[in-house]
């Protein structure tokens, strides 16, 4: 598959908003504690990575009922789904000056019923993106920081109408952040996320 900017000015990949708060002082502090002994760029982003996806459960995992969606509203209540986590990651990574994108796939709902529109990120790397999940490992997912090919924590069956969307977004999609933003509840979450982009 290859990914598309949805935007060709890199520049967007950097910008705060938001949902993507990489200006907030939680965002900021969070940084620069992840900055302290790491050699490179590389070496940041693979730190604040696995901070992410290792110390900010996934809220369904979790069985926490709160929904997050502003990044710095995850790190600071250490809570969120799929999308919150990806706007955690990508603050964190653009408060380094690493462009990051918010990525999606389409997978198959938890419940079996439908599907659901799950988000990632990609950072950009020697000249291209690299795909990214930090939603949290548990038994079957074994996601981890790569550039040398993706270990991301779901791989689509097409079989089962499930795919990796192309587009790489300097923002979150509009759906999905309405969902978020709307939800009171992370069980009303789960019946208002959308099933497709």
């Amino acid at each position: 598959m290859e990914l598309m900017q949805d935007t060709p000015d890199l520049s967007a990949y950097l910008a705060a908003d938001e949902a993507i708060d990489h200006e907030h002082p939680v965002v900021r502090e969070t940084a620069a504690r992840l900055t302290e002994g790491v050699a490179d760029s590389y070496a940041y982003a693979r730190a604040a990575y696995e901070f992410v996806r290792d110390t900010i459960p996934h809220s369904q995992d979790a069985g926490d009922p709160r929904v997050t969606w502003r990044a710095s509203d995850v790190l600071s209540g250490r809570t969120g789904i799929c999308h919150a986590k990806a706007h955690a990651l990508a603050a964190l990574l653009r408060a380094e000056d690493i462009p990051t994108a918010l990525c999606y796939q389409r997978l198959t709902h938890d419940d079996g019923a439908g599907h659901v529109v799950h988000g990632l990120v990609a950072v950009r790397f020697n000249g291209a993106w690299h795909r990214q999940d930090p939603r949290g490992n548990k038994p079957g997912v074994d996601a981890r920081f790569s550039l040398a090919g993706e270990r991301l924590a779901f791989t689509p069956d097409p079989a089962a109408g499930e795919y990796d969307h192309p587009v790489l977004y300097a923002a979150p999609h509009p759906a999905v952040l309405g969902a978020l933003r709307a939800a009171p509840d992370r069980p009303r979450l789960w019946k208002t996320l959308p099933s497709a982009l």
